[in-house]
């Protein structure tokens, strides 16, 4: 049996967050910080019960952070390179150990991440964690590196912009300036040579919206010679064989995928060479990819990449539709323009760079979405990614420090969020509008496994048939042996009565006979007659801002 793959985010360092009142721009001991031992077995198995089968904590790599821990033989971070006062997760400072904030006992912080490991394969899922690939912190410097390992930068020759034996990029001659940087507290930061920044900025003046925080890691590429870009990958180059060393060891840490950060930034050649190393020494490993330039999306996947985001994709389409931008029937473009890859790409609605989808800048209401939600976990085997808070309704209107007031939850600021707080820690608190919307979240992802149809049956599309749907409306069919099961979702926010056309063509593509069947709502559970025949219709009333899924058993 294929397993259909439900992923559930969880931003680790607010995740189990219990602490309120907070304050804007708090320090860890005004707002506290979730622990590594707050995702204990009772809350693995809620998450488990929910349908998930991978939980992807994020954030758990050693970062840079204006939280002094040097009483524990960390080095201290120069606040002027570090966003927020916890920090960006993706800008690593040690590729080899965990965040200290997130441990109760910091020098044992490995080994309770290890046990929250073993904890969440025991409740029957696999775990997933960034590899950072293209940059880091711009202080980074291993303490946990195994012996025989040399550091990122360690043996660069600074006198040099490019080099293949270098990890990093320089700006020969010059010092970073930092003018152009946000005002912060303590010692101006000093850079001399000037490294490259993380997004491909190759002066030494980054500005304020640039990821100033990180600097660039070398591939092989010359990004500023001659004809502007060159690739030299023989004899591979350092930076190939440090990453690949890191992807193994945490694979020896019993991580089952990689979620790797802005994937396409670094060379798909890359990627080959280090996925097939891993793959060999450890076969079950994912690899998840963020490409936002589908131009490349098969490039990638044949470099060994297991799930692509589909983000330009099927994410903007579903939030038009959401939004009302786009008219449903957009959808079948989407899936149609990858389905030659569609067991690769990796759909979602929200993530840690997305604005939450009952913030005011995107729905202002999380049920607007479930209609979403069916489409995206069950038009297709692929994979179906949500964001921890996502199933009660997180608003993301916190306007907790340096990520201010954007609809998104913050991935830099000591915080806690209250959605999560109350579903997790707090159930007798929580509202019944966050339970509704939970029930409804997990009826949606337990399906997609538990029904043969939904979690690898074969789709078929129906709004060439269904014109009358194509504004707020999208219906497919899924089948799998006798398992018939017809899906409509609906992004009205009225309740629909419809007509739902069967083409001739379903009945000879999937030999199927012209019957009368009972068939039974997987969302709400009533059971209804349904005359199945060619070129007939099927008639239903759909609810506002959700759907209907009869299941039928095919005599």
């Amino acid at each position: 049996m294929q397993e259909k793959v439900i992923i559930y985010q969880v931003f680790t360092r607010l995740f189990g967050n219990q602490k309120t009142p907070r304050k804007a721009n708090g320090t860890v001991d005004d707002n506290g910080c979730g622990k590594f031992n707050d995702l204990d077995a009772a809350v693995l198995s809620r998450i488990r019960q929910m349908g998930v089968t991978h939980v992807w904590f994020t954030g758990v790599i050693r970062h840079a952070t204006i939280t002094d821990y040097t009483q524990y033989g960390i080095p201290r971070q120069t606040p002027m390179v570090v966003k927020g006062r916890a920090g960006s997760p993706y800008a690593i400072t040690d590729y080899y150990d965990v965040d200290p904030d997130m441990a109760v006992d910091v020098d044992r912080r490995m080994e309770e991440f290890e046990a929250m490991v073993e904890r969440t394969h025991r409740a029957g899922m696999k775990v997933i964690i960034d590899f950072v690939p293209n940059h880091v912190a711009r202080e980074y410097h291993s303490i946990c590196k195994p012996s025989m390992v040399r550091d990122l930068g360690e043996d660069d020759d600074r006198n040099l912009h490019f080099s293949t034996a270098n990890n990093f990029y320089y700006c020969w001659g010059n010092a970073l300036d930092t003018s152009l940087l946000p005002d912060s507290e303590g010692p101006r930061y000093e850079e001399a040579p000037a490294k490259a920044t993380g997004n491909d900025h190759f002066d030494n003046r980054p500005g304020a919206n640039d990821w100033y925080e990180t600097v660039k890691l070398n591939y092989g590429i010359d990004y500023c010679d001659a004809g502007g870009r060159s690739e030299h990958f023989c004899p591979i180059p350092d930076t190939w064989s440090k990453m690949t060393h890191i992807l193994l060891f945490w694979a020896s840490k019993g991580i089952d995928a990689f979620r790797c950060d802005m994937a396409e930034m670094v060379p798909a050649a890359f990627w080959h060479w280090a996925t097939d190393k891993v793959k060999y020494a450890y076969p079950e490993v994912k690899f998840i990819g963020e490409v936002y330039n589908p131009a490349e999306y098969r490039n990638y996947i044949g470099a060994g990449f297991d799930y692509l985001y589909d983000k330009v994709g099927m994410y903007d389409c579903l939030r038009d539709v959401v939004c009302q931008r786009r008219w449903a029937a957009d959808i079948t473009r989407q899936w149609q323009v990858n389905d030659d890859i569609r067991s690769h790409m990796l759909y979602f609605l929200e993530n840690h760079d997305e604005q939450r989808i009952a913030s005011d800048f995107f729905a202002g209401d999380a049920r607007k979405a479930i209609p979403g939600v069916i489409v995206a976990a069950w038009l297709l085997p692929s994979p179906f990614m949500l964001y921890a808070g996502q199933e009660f309704g997180e608003r993301g209107m916190d306007e907790e420090g340096f990520s201010g007031l954007d609809g998104r939850t913050t991935i830099f600021d000591y915080w806690s969020v209250d959605t999560v707080r109350r579903g997790f820690f707090e159930r007798r608190k929580q509202k019944k509008a966050e339970r509704q919307l939970e029930q409804q979240y997990a009826q949606i992802l337990k399906a997609a496994n538990e029904e043969d149809a939904l979690r690898e049956g074969d789709m078929y599309d129906l709004m060439y048939v269904n014109p009358q749907l194509s504004e707020r409306q999208f219906a497919f069919l899924r089948k799998r042996g006798k398992q018939l099961v017809l899906v409509v979702a609906n992004f009205s926010g009225e309740d629909v009565a419809c007509e739902v056309r069967i083409p001739r063509h379903v009945f000879e593509f999937w030999q199927m006979k012209g019957c009368d069947v009972m068939a039974a709502d997987l969302i709400s559970g009533e059971t209804v007659t349904v005359s199945l025949q060619p070129d007939q219709s099927v008639p239903m009333r759909v609810p506002c801002y959700g759907g209907r899924a009869y299941k039928m058993i095919l005599p």
